[in-house]
């Protein structure tokens, strides 16, 4: 996948961030916690975040970072946010879902494509359709999204046989999340779900329990995954993101300025994510992979086109169950 192909130009994206002026409000120190392991994508763009918050209020706004899980999941982190106990947490889309069902949009098999993603961003950016309707569902359970972090597009791996073609996945023994949506694309496939913890995955790889799984390749790499697995197919099934959720009664106290300047270095900070991070981390897994022994087949417009008619059942039973006007507004993006 190649990233920088649809990222939008840095200066672009930033011309609704004016420069800030010197900062003139109070001091503010926050915490902002996610799970993602050192060196990951992720936590090089929340630590940028942190960075030109920094910069731009003049060392008077910090954030205090907690990377890696050290204060939880994110379910644990976004309830925290959701009480006020912790200012910022991160959470995935998926994992939001537990929280408004709204967010299982993104989690609909090719209900987005990387060849689209700009226009995707477009509407997921500041000022764009999706961004306004995701921060009113965010604000009716409490909280204020500030950032949408970069996950990625999720592709299939194997430890047990080729993935050359769409058949190849029958018969696999498929680790998922507890999303309903993931197991019922695994159960469209002819594999064998069975949701399991992130944390248990690699064990249960090694015994082969599964042997099977989906999800980025810079996330494989970095919790080693591909040390156990030998093939992959660049399915690029669902795309999502890391989102940062502020209590929303902590984020209406803060002075406008400070609101700004949070705002502006989240933008600057997912921009550079996507133009850099990302892309880095993707050619640093792939490289992984290779080195490891681990096959990957780049998916053909043939397969690609095979994988959607399966999972269209799903994709179909689930949009249902979600607001007609939220899902022609992602449909929009990909036209």
């Amino acid at each position: 996948m190649k990233a920088l192909a649809y990222a939008l130009p840095l200066a672009a994206c930033l011309a609704a961030f004016p420069a800030q002026a010197d900062y003139s409000g109070p001091a503010i120190k926050f915490r902002l916690a996610h799970t993602a392991p050192p060196g990951n994508h992720i936590t090089q763009a929340y630590q940028t975040f942190a960075d030109l918050v920094k910069e731009k209020s003049g060392n008077k706004i910090k954030v205090q970072l907690f990377p890696g899980a050290v204060l939880g999941s994110d379910r644990v982190l976004i309830e925290g946010a959701q009480k006020g106990s912790l200012e910022v947490g991160v959470s995935s889309t998926p994992n939001l879902a537990n929280f408004s069902a709204m967010y299982q949009v993104f989690d609909l098999p090719y209900i987005t494509t990387p060849a689209k993603q700009n226009q995707f961003y477009q509407s997921m950016d500041p000022g764009g359709p999706l961004n306004n309707y995701f921060e009113k569902v965010a604000n009716d359970i409490g909280l204020q999204p500030i950032m949408y972090a970069e996950y990625g597009y999720r592709h299939f791996v194997s430890a047990a046989k080729p993935l050359s073609r769409t058949e190849d996945l029958r018969g696999l023994k498929m680790r998922t999340t507890d999303s309903p949506v993931e197991v019922d694309v695994a159960k469209a496939l002819g594999t064998n779900p069975a949701p399991i913890a992130w944390g248990e995955v690699y064990t249960a790889l090694q015994q082969g329990t599964i042997d099977a799984e989906g999800n980025t390749f810079p996330h494989l790499a970095g919790a080693k995954h591909h040390e156990a697995l030998k093939y992959a197919i660049t399915s690029a099934h669902n795309y999502g993101m890391q989102v940062a959720m502020a209590n929303k009664a902590w984020w209406d106290k803060l002075p406008p300025e400070a609101q700004q300047i949070i705002r502006e270095s989240a933008q600057e900070a997912v921009q550079a994510q996507r133009e850099r991070y990302y892309p880095d981390n993707e050619k640093k897994a792939r490289e992984e992979f290779a080195k490891a022994g681990v096959a990957i087949h780049e998916a053909s417009p043939a397969d690609l086109e095979q994988l959607r008619a399966l999972t269209r059942p799903v994709y179909e039973q689930y949009a249902q169950k979600l607001p007609a006007d939220l899902v022609q507004l992602v449909i929009d993006t990909q036209q």
